[in-house]
């Protein structure tokens, strides 16, 4: 099975198959949760530009990577060598780049919640000045297209195009990580990322030459080939929970390259503001009777406070950060966890 493709200009309410358009959206993201999206108007220039950087970055020594490691970052920012990332407690084999929006530290406090340490600066690399400006630029163009995205998927539940706007308010929670899988001969696992569902609202994966991406189906798996000119879009858990159930954040995973190949790709996360705390919206009742309960792992709960679920997830993907500059607090967000489990 294919998974569909739409182009953002298909949700516009001057288009004469507007509803149909948006009708097949809300189908899609009620039962894939995944789908293509072209006409997205980010320029081939910019998304090329992007690879290029990324490239020449994962060509570097392994030393001169490690010089930002996110290990020197309380923000989760910069460099993860391969294999020290966890899903569910095993290692991914990738390598990757971490940036979030470039804003100040939070100023300290006593009361300041855990989670405030997230917000921060990025680390950059000294010897590739083109990467900052092409970064902060594709992140821009992409929470502009996940903005327009997050209003079509309202018009589509039978809401205001603005319902999801609080969510995000004016300090989005963003994420974009340049991500590169080496090839791997081992017999034991292929595992690039194991199976899971993406923590927000929206993600969006800019694929590179090589496929590796999968869409849990059932009880089998959709591979989701590159397309020039798209974006794979899929649902989070933060926008299933604020749907009442209805979106579908569905299990995908990546599959390491054989032998010599690698993959390259670029991930884009939008979740709300730290501070913000997602609830179901009313549904109408038609789309209330279809609505599924949300399927959470256990092991790793679903909490309605953004900013603790997104640190809970953080501390539990990256051990060494969390050691370093949360050992204060890990254990109290751990419980916080449990006591939704």
């Amino acid at each position: 099975m294919a998974l569909p493709t739409f182009a953002l200009h298909d949700f516009d309410a001057s288009t004469g198959s507007h509803q149909d358009n948006i009708f097949r959206l809300r189908e899609a993201a009620h039962s894939h949760g995944f789908f293509y999206l072209s006409g997205h108007g980010i320029p081939e220039s910019l998304i090329a530009g992007a690879f290029r950087v990324s490239r020449e970055f994962f060509d570097r020594p392994e030393a001169v990577k490690r010089e930002i490691e996110n290990w020197h970052s309380p923000h989760f920012r910069g460099y993860t060598r391969t294999g020290s990332e966890l899903t569910r407690g095993a290692r991914d084999w990738r390598e990757q780049l971490d940036f979030g929006a470039e804003r100040p530290v939070r100023t300290a406090s006593a009361d300041a919640p855990p989670w405030a340490l997230l917000e921060g600066p990025n680390q950059w690399p000294a010897d590739i000045p083109a990467l900052k400006p092409v970064v902060l630029e594709l992140q821009a163009q992409l929470t502009e297209v996940a903005s327009r995205l997050l209003r079509a998927l309202a018009t589509a539940l039978g809401q205001d195009a603005e319902v999801f706007t609080p969510l995000i308010g004016e300090t989005p929670t963003l994420l974009l990580k340049l991500i590169r899988y080496p090839g791997s001969d081992f017999a034991d696992s292929t595992q690039g990322v194991g199976a899971h569902k993406d923590t927000g609202l929206l993600t969006f994966v800019l694929q590179h030459e090589q496929s590796g991406l999968e869409v849990q189906d059932g009880e089998g798996w959709i591979a989701v080939p590159p397309r020039a000119g798209t974006l794979v879009v899929n649902i989070g858990e933060m926008l299933e929970l604020a749907s009442g159930g209805y979106l579908h954040a569905n299990v995908h995973r990546v599959v390491t390259p054989a032998g010599q190949n690698d993959r390259l790709s670029i991930a884009y996360f939008l979740n709300p503001h730290l501070d913000a705390r997602v609830r179901p919206i009313a549904l109408p009742a038609a789309l209330q009777a279809a609505a599924r309960p949300s399927a959470h792992d256990p092991d790793n709960p679903l909490l309605e406070q953004v900013g603790l679920n997104l640190l809970k997830s953080q501390l539990r993907s990256h051990p060494e950060v969390a050691r370093r500059y949360y050992a204060g607090v890990a254990g109290a967000v751990a419980a916080k966890g449990a006591e939704h489990a």
